[in-house]
């Protein structure tokens, strides 16, 4: 399988960590790239961002016009109606960018998997069932990917790896609800999620980037 392409910054020489970011439906690996540059690492040494660029398939939500999507949104049901075959190529295509950073000498515990939207769907699906041990996963106004099978697929390495969920209360594409689901689902199994909610629709704002800074830095100083 090839490997997405991809747009990659670094805070420094030789960096010591890696940050892969996982856009959302209909952008691409460019949306988080400013977002990255508001965040301040320094405390953890040089960081990697990597942002990958998701294929073009069809979405059939939006009448089969073909646009940037992890999977395919077959209803406006998320749960009754997923895209198992697509999430599972995009799982096999996230994972693949995991073994190259630690090809590239980034030790797993030093990379943070994140995600917006289907990307914090992505980072989730993957990161649970990546062999192992991530520095932690981030998901933004998203939720849990075949959940049902979360038990059975999820790694022992990642148990314990800590997760950041946030999301808008105003969300109107991704019901704030989703994000709580994910998160009692999460918490009910053992893992340790940090959850944050903000008065916005289905974007970013600058209080959840400063907590997702201090979120970072906690757990990339933690695995130095």
């Amino acid at each position: 399988m090839p490997l997405l392409e991809t747009i990659e910054t670094e805070t420094g020489a030789h960096p010591r960590s890696t940050v892969i970011v996982l856009h959302g439906l209909g952008a691409d690996g460019n949306d988080f790239v400013p977002v990255a540059h508001e965040l301040a690492l320094s405390a953890v040494g040089p960081v990697r961002f990597v942002f990958p660029h998701a294929p073009v398939i069809p979405v059939t939500i939006n009448n089969g016009y073909r646009m940037r999507a992890w999977y395919d949104i077959l209803g406006a049901d998320l749960v009754r109606r997923e895209d198992e075959a697509g999430l599972r190529r995009s799982l096999d295509s996230v994972l693949a960018l995991l073994a190259r950073e630690k090809e590239r000498g980034i030790p797993s515990e030093r990379i943070v998997l994140a995600g917006f939207s289907q990307g914090c769907a992505m980072a989730l699906l993957a990161g649970l069932r990546h062999g192992q041990r991530l520095a932690g996963i981030a998901g933004l106004s998203g939720y849990l990917p075949l959940a049902a099978q979360t038990i059975a697929e999820r790694s022992p390495a990642n148990a314990a790896t800590p997760i950041f969920l946030a999301h808008g209360s105003q969300d109107n594409v991704v019901a704030v609800g989703r994000g709580r689901e994910a998160r009692d689902a999460l918490q009910a199994i053992g893992h340790p999620v940090e959850w944050r909610e903000y008065p916005m629709a289905h974007s970013v704002c600058m209080e959840e980037i400063a907590d997702l800074n201090q979120w970072l830095l906690k757990v990339l100083a933690s695995t130095a």
